[in-house]
């Protein structure tokens, strides 16, 4: 190769290096120094993302329901039944109606409202306060009737948890036991001393059913009593055991029950509406049963005021 061609070449190499450090000397003066920027231009170092489409499931064209129950709902003596609308319309129901076969009679749902496509809605039942106890239990297919303006939906429910079976059995119990004894808790939450610390007394009232000579003699014993997830035992954490014995024709029996809060934090006075419910194991005439005994909106606001006194919250 002739000198002439070697000295070329050498030219044109130190020409495009140079052209490569100039243009990255420029970049890194424009991030070093903060030079200007048009906003709309993106950034030398970082790649644009574009946003993704929400993507959603086509209707199914399908209506279904299931059972749900809450504390609330329990303490209101009801249930609630959700519609799923998964249809390409609103369903706006003019009555919807649950129908079980352990129950005698449909039930009426109420609070009424649309139910847009794709959507939920759920419409409370109240319970029968006197069922049918004579009725088989097994858990069949149950199913709620949706009238809308146009048309008819009658779909099954899905009840997981067998609230209606739970509510037969405890309603059935309560029923029984109010043929031999009246159960109820003082409103007074008496306490040892006030301020932290206090100890305080849960009585429970037991009121025996009298009746004509001919009636039918029963006898009960209270074998038991839970706490709640709010107040319990205070002196055993797994409740109480007065093992208390009334018989048709004895006077009221009051059962004093020492009450301590099991728990002092925030949430436990936020927690659904069972803090001031209490199960009440009990033999009746020889069968075992249990009953969820609630205080009554007074005997609730004296236990809860009780609760916070002794936690030191007051």
């Amino acid at each position: 190769m002739s000198l002439r061609r070697v000295a070329a070449v050498a030219l044109l190499a130190c020409a495009l290096v140079a052209s490569g450090c100039t243009r990255e000397d420029d970049a890194t003066d424009a991030l070093t120094t903060g030079a200007p920027r048009s906003p709309d231009s993106p950034s030398p170092t970082l790649r644009t993302i574009p946003a993704l489409p929400v993507v959603s499931a086509p209707p199914s064209g399908e209506v279904t329901a299931f059972m749900q129950q809450s504390s609330l709902d329990v303490a209101r003596g009801q249930f609630q039944v959700v519609v799923v609308n998964d249809t390409i319309r609103d369903l706006d129901p003019t009555s919807v109606r649950f129908r079980d076969p352990r129950l005698a009679r449909p039930l009426t749902g109420g609070n009424l409202r649309v139910d847009p496509s794709q959507s939920r809605r759920g419409y409370p039942f109240p319970l029968p306060s006197r069922p049918d106890c004579t009725r088989p239990r097994e858990q069949s297919t149950s199913f709620v009737t949706v009238e809308h303006r146009r048309g008819t939906v009658r779909v099954p429910v899905d009840d997981e948890t067998d609230a209606i079976g739970r509510f037969l059995t405890t309603r059935c119990q309560e029923l029984a036991l109010a043929e031999a004894v009246t159960l109820s808790w003082d409103d007074r939450v008496p306490v040892d001393r006030p301020g932290a610390g206090a100890t305080g007394t849960l009585t429970l009232l037991v009121e025996p059913r009298r009746g004509t000579a001919e009636a039918a003699r029963h006898e009960v014993t209270i074998d038991g009593v839970n706490g709640s997830h709010l107040l319990g035992s205070a002196n055993d954490p797994s409740g109480w055991t007065p093992a208390t014995t009334v018989a048709s024709g004895d006077a009221v029996r009051r059962v004093e029950l020492p009450l301590k809060p099991t728990r002092c934090d925030d949430h436990a006075f936020m927690e659904g509406g069972n803090a001031t419910a209490f199960r009440v194991r009990f033999t009746l005439d020889g069968e075992p049963g249990e009953v969820l005994l609630r205080m009554t909106p007074a005997g609730s606001s004296a236990a809860i005021r009780f609760a916070q006194e002794s936690c030191g919250l007051g």
